[in-house]
């Protein structure tokens, strides 16, 4: 008779060789590549920060992505795991609705969800609309910087 191992707290649902970023999500972004959203997305915080600050180096940079875009999803798939949390989704929700803090809660950071909704109520009162707008800019910054980490610990770990 076989003896089985119980189940460790920290066994997670990893799968790998399945991809974790969207080629279609991926150009979806690139439209906003002005934005640096889609390098953000592949993994590219740097250059990413950097296509924000010039408008994706005046609009050159944004033009030479269209060709870069597959070579950054192999390196995106290749380097983040896949597991219950989708970064599709974590992705789109942060990107298009990351004001809001839709995609903590996706993450299950309930918290921090709260602080972003908060802060964008303040943000549509008159007093403190510039603080809370600059609160939320500043949220949304490092969550673009740190998105897919947050994501691969989740999918790793289950924490």
């Amino acid at each position: 008779m076989s003896q089985v191992d119980p189940p460790s707290p920290y066994q997670s649902s990893v799968v790998y060789g399945e991809q974790s970023h969207s080629l279609v999500i991926g150009y979806l972004l690139w439209i906003f590549g002005f934005t640096g959203a889609h390098r953000f997305y592949f993994g590219r915080p740097i250059t990413g920060t950097i296509w924000f600050c010039t408008l994706g180096l005046l609009g050159i940079g944004w033009l030479i992505d269209i060709v870069l875009i597959p070579s950054m999803e192999r390196a995106a798939n290749r380097r983040y795991v896949t597991g219950p949390i989708d970064y599709n989704v974590a992705w789109l929700l942060l990107t298009f609705l990351g004001s809001l803090g839709v995609h903590r809660f996706y993450l299950g950071k309930w918290g921090t969800g709260l602080v972003y909704l908060v802060c964008w109520a303040l943000a549509s009162t008159v007093i403190l609309a510039i603080p809370a707008a600059i609160v939320v800019a500043l949220f949304l910054l490092c969550d673009f910087w740190t998105l897919n980490e947050q994501v691969d610990e989740r999918n790793t770990y289950g924490a």
